[in-house]
């Protein structure tokens, strides 16, 4: 067999793999993309006066609320979904007490979670 012929095929075969894992998702938009999921799903108890507030200190009213966290910390950790607290929380991955939304609010769709991972996981920015 031809050596030149060899060697095309063994750069192709570490070069594929690497392109293929270069592929970008679409970047997640945080105004068209997470808040209708989190007024949606989310809102209506965390907010001044509600019950997920007043437990919490927990307020979805805007980004820097979001971003501020609860009275116990930050819930969004930007580029790391496995321990972001938000994530843990509509994945289901917290104590069943804790789970998100609370009580027999409708739980959010597979989608709806992959887009907040997804958000999280690229920097969680406010764009």
């Amino acid at each position: 067999m031809n050596t030149k012929f060899l060697c095309c095929v063994a750069a192709a075969s570490v070069a594929l793999p690497l392109l293929a894992g270069c592929q970008r998702s679409p970047e997640i938009s945080y105004v068209k993309d997470v808040t209708p999921i989190l007024d949606k799903h989310c809102k209506a108890c965390h907010v001044a006066g509600q019950a997920g507030y007043v437990v919490s200190g927990f307020e979805l009213e805007s980004y820097e609320t979001l971003m501020k966290g609860t009275q116990y910390g930050p819930v969004v950790l930007p580029g790391d979904p496995l321990t972001s607290v938000l994530v843990m929380l509509v994945e289901g991955r917290a104590d069943p007490s804790l789970k998100m939304p609370h009580g027999d609010a409708k739980p959010l769709e597979p989608a709806e979670i992959a887009t907040i991972r997804q958000w999280v996981e690229q920097g969680a920015k406010n764009n």
